[in-house]
């Protein structure tokens, strides 16, 4: 007998002494399918509230019927006629007054039951379950799916304390844990090369306690790859074989094909150096955060002083002479703390080998052949935002040179940190916990082939929410709590992530949030700051489910919640906004009542006083106790004056606000501004009011942050939503030549829709030719908002750490009734603290100069702020002055006056 015919042998002895079967390593090979389109779970009505009561919400029972739990562990449970038929058993269910719990609120009346005692749940939830509605003749009237994860949660609660899952190598051996413990049967496939096929299965063991699947394979298997073959019983696919990466995976093969062992504190994955530098110490409060909001391709996709292999990848970061970095470089100097990086983990849309580029031909400013072009590839090109993440503790392939390496990906991301910090720059990360790239059966879906049912929101009828535009996962649950959880203390700890901002915040809970707080400041050894969006919309709205972590849920929490109070009164109307109505709601920057467009004119004068008021509501950091006179005459806290149906004040604390004017989501500032301002705006003033929009933040207590490029007038040439639309509209220029307004219509997807009024606006404006900036106007914005930062950052006064400082300190003259509202105005009393004894800060937005009478200044010797009087704005050096109680600002300028 050949050698060769001896090694299958040898392999079926070794897999029958393990348990496993030949039929299995060959399962290890096989790729999985796309479940046919259209394939839907069956209902599931009914609820688990906990480890042994059920719930039917809608049921009416009649006297004589009963309900009883079908189940089968080969998923062949079938409904046919009067009768329920592939059964292995069945049990009667008992009428119980057992509580609702308080997670399960949301859920319809209708009556509930408890198992018979000593029913085995655990080995039921394995199961296909079927409750039967059935008459006293035996008849089945209805049938339903159950919801399961209040049962999981009950039943292997122990296993949040679970500190193992995933892959950890030793020199003695390796170990591999899963939750999976609705699981029928878990193997290891393992792979010798992450490059080859699986070379070997082992049998899982389960712990009946926790519902972790574990294996322990000798030596040290750093740089092999593996994953995870799960029998189990899903809604819609009834029993299947799901081969699965490892959701705690740290490293992964190139299209996160295979999950790949790796060790994040071995020396061999650590950049020289990286355990001896220090992150930057410039953040003592949460408020002294000034945040630039920055896509990894976007850096550097388009600055030719990075080297060709580097371009788009987090090796640019390293490129210390690069155009980038010295923009970078400069604004750590004038006064940004923090890079926030979009998302930077494992992401779904965009292939980490063969990605295209699309070739985008020159045409006219307005013309659809650009769109045309990107379009074509963006299924298959190399950009995406990345808010569809597929696994959560992996740095994303396509950032790094080479995705084929595994181990790469750590080392550069790692890279990128270190140059960042040595800049002057802590790093942020944008962490998108509320949704996953897919669920169900489909190839990019892991958790759910995991613990079908379980890790995502599911709606009345057991289908998987989708309002934050993917499949929502539930983090009101356990075991997906502990997994962001994890993942959010895993970047603190083993990449140096020194804030984070959480994606739509709103659909998780405070108290998760609150946990991740403690754990991250726990791994750390410091304060983490926390921000994100704390929305209010969907299934979760105004606490159906769990107290939110969103605006009005997170006072007192002390983690920061973008305020939508100032960015809507200056930009005008609200976010996503498009068409005629980004042209007619004009906002305080571009024009409301005081200089009206073509199609905004005829607004009452009110609209300007309500906007100004906002605004003074955004200076002041949206807090619930800082009072203000309104236009009507009102002295109100905030938290008493109306944003449209919610409190126009929301927090207790100045950490816990973001201001902002622009980020990555909606049209620039530059571009609504290009909607919004009359069409005759001159370039230089367009220039001006997106640097008032900057001082607005500049000047607000509590966390600012900025868009990337909205320094330079970013332009993505009107896209609104350009998180697919490839790298040719989300270019940045750090040659300064170019803002990119005017390089074709948008993508139709997201932007203006059908042909017609919509469609001639956009043509309309990008055809102008006296819109676009030139390097001049560029060059001014961008030394006028470092200006700016220089003035926050060596201005205390302007991010006070309290309410109560706030509260005491800080009044604005010139508001309440009979207010000039295109000239806002904010007044800080310094005394007692080091510096000047007050500060003025003025921001006129009106096309003429503007004044501001305050008789009782009449005595004090006001003058221009430092950084102002040796600034770039030769107009507000020249123009702005005090003179005897009499604050004169000239036009579209903000000033900043301290007083002796």
């Amino acid at each position: 007998m050949t050698p060769h015919a001896v090694m299958p042998l040898l392999l079926a002895l070794l897999l029958s002494v393990s348990g496993a079967h030949a039929s299995d390593l060959d399962d290890c090979n096989r790729e999985p399918a796309t479940p046919a389109a259209g394939a839907q779970p069956g209902p599931a009505a009914a609820y688990w509230l906990n480890g042994h009561a059920l719930q039917w919400p809608g049921l009416q029972l009649q006297a004589g019927e009963r309900v009883r739990l079908f189940h089968a562990a080969s998923a062949g449970l079938q409904v046919g006629g009067r009768a329920i038929t592939g059964a292995d058993g069945v049990l009667d269910l008992a009428p119980a007054d057992v509580p609702l719990p308080q997670r399960l609120r949301f859920i319809g009346a209708g009556p509930r039951f408890v198992l018979p005692p000593g029913a085995d749940v655990k080995g039921l939830l394995k199961s296909q379950l079927l409750l039967v509605h059935e008459t006293a003749a035996g008849e089945v009237k209805a049938t339903t799916g159950v919801q399961m994860p209040a049962a999981l949660d009950d039943l292997y609660a122990a296993a949040e304390q679970v500190t193992d899952l995933g892959a950890h190598p030793s020199p003695s051996g390796t170990r591999f844990a899963v939750w999976a413990p609705t699981a029928q049967r878990v193997m290891l496939c393992r792979h010798a090369r992450t490059g080859g096929p699986a070379t070997a299965v082992e049998p899982m063991a389960f712990d009946a306690a926790t519902g972790v699947w574990r294996a322990r394979v000798a030596g040290d298997l750093t740089g092999q790859a593996y994953r995870f073959l799960v029998d189990v019983v899903t809604p819609t696919q009834g029993r299947v074989r799901n081969l699965v990466t490892d959701p705690y995976s740290v490293a992964l093969t190139a299209d996160s094909r295979l999950s790949v062992v790796a060790d994040l504190a071995s020396p061999r994955l650590k950049p020289a150096g990286w355990d001896r530098l220090p992150a930057p110490a410039r953040v003592k409060t949460a408020t002294d955060q000034v945040i630039y909001e920055l896509h990894v391709r976007d850096f550097s996709i388009s600055d030719e002083t990075v080297r060709p292999a580097w371009r788009g990848k987090y090796l640019a970061f390293t490129e210390r002479r690069s155009n980038g970095m010295r923009h970078l470089q400069a604004l750590a100097r004038a006064g940004v703390t923090d890079v926030h990086l979009l998302p930077v983990f494992d992401l779904a849309s965009v292939p980490e080998r063969g990605c295209k580029t699309p070739v985008v031909p020159a045409a006219a400013p307005d013309s659809e052949a650009q769109q045309a072009a990107v379009m074509a590839v963006a299924a298959e090109d190399c950009f995406n935002w990345g808010y569809d993440p597929w696994h959560f503790n992996t740095p994303e392939g396509s950032y790094a040179t080479d995705a084929d390496d595994a181990l790469r990906r750590i080392r550069e991301f790692r890279q990128m940190v270190m140059a960042l910090h040595r800049a002057g720059l802590r790093v942020g990360m944008d962490m998108v916990y509320n949704h996953m790239a897919a669920a169900g059966q489909h190839p990019k879906s892991v958790l759910d082939r995991l613990v079908p049912g379980y890790y995502h929101r599911l709606d009345a009828q057991g289908r998987i929410e989708r309002s934050t535009c993917c499949d929502n996962t539930a983090t009101e649950h356990r075991m997906m709590a502990k997994l962001m959880i994890d993942s959010a203390a895993l970047w603190v700890r083993e990449y140096r992530i020194d804030s984070m901002r959480f994606d739509l915040m709103g659909h998780q809970p405070r108290e998760a949030m609150e946990r991740l707080q403690r754990r991250v400041n726990a791994e750390a050894g410091r304060a983490v700051q926390l921000l994100g969006e704390g929305w209010n919309f969907g299934e979760v709205a105004n606490g159906a489910r769990f107290v939110q972590a969103s605006q009005l849920s997170l006072n007192g929490s002390g983690i920061g919640a973008f305020s939508d109070r100032a960015r809507d009164a200056a930009r005008g109307g609200g976010a996503g906004e498009g068409g005629d109505a980004s042209v007619r709601n004009q906002g305080w920057l571009n024009g409301l009542v005081y200089a009206p467009n073509a199609l905004g004119s005829g607004r009452p004068d009110e609209d300007l006083l309500q906007a100004a008021d906002l605004i003074r509501v955004g200076l002041a950091g949206s807090l619930r106790s800082v009072e203000l006179t309104t236009w009507r005459g009102e002295t109100r806290r905030l938290d008493a004056i109306a944003y449209g149906d919610q409190p126009a004040g929301f927090a207790s604390e100045p950490g816990e606000v973001v201001n902002y004017v622009e980020n990555h989501d909606n049209q620039t500032l530059f571009d609504i501004n290009t909607l919004k301002l009359p069409r005759e705006t001159s370039r230089e003033d367009r220039a001006r009011v997106q640097m008032l929009g900057a001082a607005l933040v500049a000047f607000s207590q509590g966390v600012a942050y900025f868009h990337a490029g909205q320094d330079i007038l970013r332009s993505k040439s009107l896209d609104r939503n350009s998180y697919d639309s490839g790298d040719w509209f989300n270019r940045l220029d750090w040659t300064y030549r170019s803002n990119h307004f005017g390089t074709g219509l948008p993508p139709r997807q997201d932007n203006f829709g059908v042909e017609g009024r919509d469609w001639a606006l956009a043509r309309e404006r990008l055809a102008d030719a006296s819109i676009a900036p030139g390097p001049a106007e560029i060059a001014w914005s961008r030394d006028v908002f470092r200006d700016l930062l220089r003035i926050r950052a060596s201005t205390p006064l302007l991010r006070l750490p309290s309410a109560a400082q706030i509260r005491e300190r800080l009044s604005f003259p010139g508001s309440g009734p009979g207010q000039n509202p295109t000239l806002v105005a904010l007044r800080l009393d310094g005394r007692g603290l080091p510096g000047p004894k007050a500060v003025m800060a003025l921001i006129n937005v009106a096309p003429s100069a503007q004044a501001l009478e305050l008789p009782t200044e009449a005595g004090a010797r006001w003058v221009l702020h430092p950084v102002q009087r040796q600034g770039v704005d030769a107009r507000v050096r020249r123009e702005a002055r005090f003179v005897a109680g009499r604050f004169e600002v000239p036009a579209r300028t903000a000033a900043v006056f301290v007083l002796d």
